[in-house]
């Protein structure tokens, strides 16, 4: 028999293939137009790991602590109050009212978060606030503004006098045999610490210890009643 009749039904059945394989592939190459929107190749480690961030720059004219902890407060706290590109109030801002609460680890073991970061001292009396600022060593970070501007930790450390960055916090300096780890709400983050962006009641903890030894850092921090 010849194949001539039955010619017009298999090229039919061809194009009906054809169609099929087209939608699917455009389909899946609408899935992947769309991931690939969501998660750029060129997005940063700080972004996939879902931790918010915000640009920061590194500080100069001041002279960030570069020793052990623990750290102590600067001496005179406006030229790095400035650096940290901030100003000096004359009373608390209300407008924008949160707080952070940061733990530092290092070794096992905790170091104090001073009371007066953000705060200027004169003749033993406090004459200037800051938006960032410490009231006691809880290590709880108040921020209060009169407008809902980004702040980052690092700004905190620079007010504070101390580095901080991918490979330091003060003198805890990454090595061959230390690593220096962040965390928000127990989410590790894989970039630079400083630029971790401070929101409502984040607990954020850095760590340092050795290499190839698990964090163990808090996850959350319950807050006083009414913070």
């Amino acid at each position: 028999m010849s194949p001539h009749p039955n010619r017009p039904r298999n090229d039919a059945g061809r194009v009906r293939r054809v169609a099929v394989a087209l939608v699917v592939v455009l389909v899946v190459g609408a899935r992947l137009l769309v991931a690939g929107a969501a998660s750029p190749s060129g997005a940063s480690t700080a972004q996939k790991s879902g931790v918010a961030t915000a640009p920061f720059t590194t500080p100069s004219g001041v002279a960030l602590a570069e020793t052990p902890p623990p750290w102590r407060l600067p001496v005179d706290a406006k030229p790095y109050i400035a650096a940290a590109g901030l100003s000096v109030l004359s009373a608390e801002q209300l407008e924008v009212h949160y707080h952070a609460h940061l733990d530092i680890i290092a070794d096992n073991k905790k170091v104090t978060v001073p009371a007066g970061i953000g705060f200027v001292v004169e003749n033993g009396k406090a004459t200037g606030i800051t938006v960032l600022h410490t009231h006691d060593t809880s290590g709880i970070v108040h921020i209060e503004s009169a407008t809902d501007d980004v702040f980052t930790l690092g700004q905190l450390f620079t007010e504070w006098g101390v580095a901080l960055n991918t490979n330091q916090v003060g003198g805890l300096e990454v090595d061959d045999t230390h690593v220096l780890q962040a965390y928000v709400n127990g989410r590790r983050l894989k970039g630079d610490p400083a630029t971790i962006r401070l929101k409502p009641h984040l607990e954020i903890a850095l760590w340092y210890g050795p290499a190839g030894t698990k964090a163990k850092v808090p996850k959350s921090y319950r807050f006083p009643e009414g913070l």
